[in-house]
């Protein structure tokens, strides 16, 4: 798996490629070696030796690719349902097998010959009869019918799960990116200041969750310091918008465009909360939030990211426009992430509580009640809230936007396997086809291998020991 070396092309293929890792998940290093080749020429020597340090790091010029994706899992579209219901029917279409409403147009299109509609999908209370096929005029035996009408409703539901799919990975992509994913690469490329800034921030807010007592590292790096300070009055801070709404940025908005900005992240607030609503679980204990058998946590996990970053940026526009008097009246609260048991157990270990912000939001409605109306929560509620668990309801980012923290400094993205280090990516693929650390079974065919090398030190990471409570 060995690497091509560093390329160039034009500036034009770089800035596509820098577009196109809105969408995916490049490592930072990665992207700042695309951003030198952008910035080819136009950078001061601190610039240059500040991004070569990351750049050194990318894979393009290592020997060996990391591990880990580089995108994102993206829904499998209804083509296979598409070609088998154009042999069963011998009726082919001008169909989008990724476009879910294609899909049920099409169905319904083909479904006109047996008489068969999206709404009607029931099997055993929507089929046509004997008496009602024949005065419809079909030539089909019972069995061909039943055959057809089957395909169709698979071909409907792949539509319905399709949607779904993709609506949770827009969502995914506007928790981690903003709303940069859905920029035009006419307007990300017109200011390649911008743009790279944009690349940039967003490859540092794709980082992986480390399995760790610490926390996250501040996205916002040197490296992103240094790109936003090239930007100047004339660049496109619109653009900048779409991934960073802190203060700094939506100064330099109009209040036209703070409106459309609060507009936006206020629906994406709502829709995340319903979504979030169908998949609370009575049986989670609100006071820990630690997973238990049966629940998706990764799918939860992703809409909290959503919503939460949804919800930052909603009050950062209410910020700018001087309207968080809003929340006098209703002030939807943060959502909690769930938690695995062990990280859980081994933070207690280590002497320390369930997180304070937890404790907010055990203590507050839901939020997803609040939004629909169907329960109070007002800035009052979250303040009293907040105090009890021993928080500061607007630095802590309750009741306003969080403060600014100090930029990070660079470090080079580890190699996870499920959020543990390990020091090389050859052995960080073979743990994770064996399933290390994926708190499942590992496959008897690999065991001997992993447990090999997880006695030769390759994982770097500290773990929870072995007596530590459950």
């Amino acid at each position: 798996m060995r690497n091509r070396n560093r390329r160039s092309g034009s500036r034009r293929e770089i800035m596509a490629e820098l577009h196109g890792s809105l969408d995916r998940r490049y490592r930072p290093e990665d992207v700042a070696d695309l951003v030198l080749q952008a910035l080819e020429g136009r950078l001061t020597r601190r610039e240059r030796v500040v991004l070569e340090r990351a750049a050194k790091h990318s894979s393009r010029g290592a020997a060996w690719f990391s591990s880990m994706s580089t995108d994102y899992a993206r829904p499998v579209g209804g083509a296979r349902q598409v070609a088998a219901t154009t042999r069963l029917f011998g009726q082919s279409a001008e169909v989008d097998p990724d476009d879910p409403e294609s899909l049920l147009e099409y169905a319904a299109n083909v479904g006109r010959s047996i008489r068969w509609t999206p709404a009607r999908t029931d099997f055993l209370a929507d089929r046509l009869n004997r008496q009602a096929r024949d005065t419809a005029g079909m030539d089909l035996s019972k069995r061909q019918y039943n055959r057809r009408f089957r395909m169709l409703r698979r071909l409907s539901a792949k539509a319905g799960t399709l949607a779904v799919e993709q609506d949770k990975r827009r969502l995914l992509m506007v928790g981690v990116t903003g709303f940069a994913a859905e920029v035009p690469f006419e307007r990300f490329a017109t200011d390649i200041d911008a743009a790279c800034f944009v690349a940039y921030y967003t490859a540092r807010r794709k980082l992986r969750r480390e399995f760790s007592l610490t926390g996250r590292d501040n996205p916002f790096d040197e490296i992103a310091s240094l790109l936003l300070d090239r930007c100047t009055s004339h660049s496109d801070w619109w653009l900048i918008a779409q991934v960073r709404t802190s203060a700094d940025v939506l100064e330099h908005l109009s209040e036209e465009d703070r409106g459309l900005l609060l507009g936006r992240w206020s629906s994406v607030l709502r829709h995340s909360a319903a979504m979030l609503r169908e998949r609370w679980r009575p049986d989670t204990d609100r006071g820990t939030m630690i997973v238990r058998r049966g629940h998706d946590s990764t799918t939860w996990n992703n809409l909290a990211v959503a919503y939460n970053a949804a919800r930052a940026g909603w009050l950062a526009c209410l910020a700018a426009l001087n309207a968080l008097r809003l929340l006098d009246a209703a002030c939807p609260g943060k959502v909690m992430r769930l938690m695995a048991a062990d990280l859980a157990a081994w933070h207690r270990a280590d002497g320390g509580d369930v997180d304070p912000n937890t404790k907010v939001w055990a203590a507050l409605p839901p939020p997803w009640e609040v939004l629909d109306g169907s329960a109070s929560c007002t800035r009052v509620d979250v303040e009293s809230a907040c105090r009890r668990a021993g928080l500061d309801p607007a630095s802590s980012g309750w009741t306003a936007p969080a403060p600014p923290r100090a930029a990070a400094v660079f470090r080079p993205t580890p190699e996870l396997v499920h959020g543990v280090t390990v020091a090389d990516p050859v052995w960080a693929q073979l743990l994770r086809r064996a399933g290390v650390f994926s708190g499942k079974h590992v496959k008897d065919e690999l065991a001997t291998d992993a447990l090999h090398g997880l006695g030769s030190g390759v994982v770097i990471s500290d773990l929870p020991v072995k007596d530590h409570p459950a």
